[in-house]
C-alpha cells in the first residue's frame, strides 16, 4: 500500500511535509550545521524520529499480541553525522527504557520485535544502528 506526502518547499531551507491520509503536517529546517537555523526537525532528525517510533511501535503490536504492557517505555536516539566521503548519517544509537521489569521471556520476545523494525531493516549497511535495551531491576 501506498502512502501519499506531499512536501512544500516554503524557501529559506524550510519545508512543509503532509501526510496525505490524515491531514497531519510536519515542518523542517535544516540544521545549523548544515546552513539552516535549526527551527524545527531536519530532514535527517526524522529518520532518527522515524527509527525510535518505528521500534517502539513494533514492540507495542508484540506487546499487545501477547498481554504485555509497555506503556511509558521510552526511546532515545542519538543521531550522529559523517562527512566523508559525503554527508549522511553514520550513526543511529537507540536505547529502549522499559517502565517495568519483565521476565526473560518477554524480554527475549520484545526485543527480537524491536529488531524487526522496517526502518532498521531499511537502512543502508554502512549506518550503524546498534540498540540497547534497558530494564529497571527486578527488586
Amino acid at each position: 500500500m501506498a502512502v501519499r506526502v506531499d512536501v512544500v518547499y516554503e524557501g529559506g531551507l524550510h519545508c512543509v511535509a503532509k501526510h496525505e491520509p490524515s491531514g497531519h503536517e510536519i515542518a523542517t529546517d535544516a540544521p545549523v550545521d548544515n546552513h539552516g537555523k535549526g527551527e524545527a526537525f531536519s530532514p535527517t532528525d526524522l529518520l532518527a524520529a522515524a527509527i525510535g517510533t518505528c521500534t517502539v511501535t513494533i514492540m507495542g503490536i508484540a506487546a499487545q499480541k501477547h498481554g504485555i504492557d509497555i506503556a511509558g517505555t521510552t526511546v532515545r536516539v542519538l543521531k550522529s553525522m559523517v562527512a566523508d566521503p559525503a554527508r549522511r548519517i553514520g550513526k543511529l544509537d537507540v536505547t529502549i527504557t522499559l517502565p517495568r521489569a519483565l521476565p526473560s521471556d518477554q524480554r527475549t520476545l520484545l526485543e527480537n520485535a524491536a529488531r524487526t523494525c522496517p526502518i532498521h531493516k531499511s537502512l543502508h549497511p554502512s549506518v550503524e544502528a546498534p540498540v540497547t535495551f534497558v530494564y529497571p531491576d527486578a527488586r
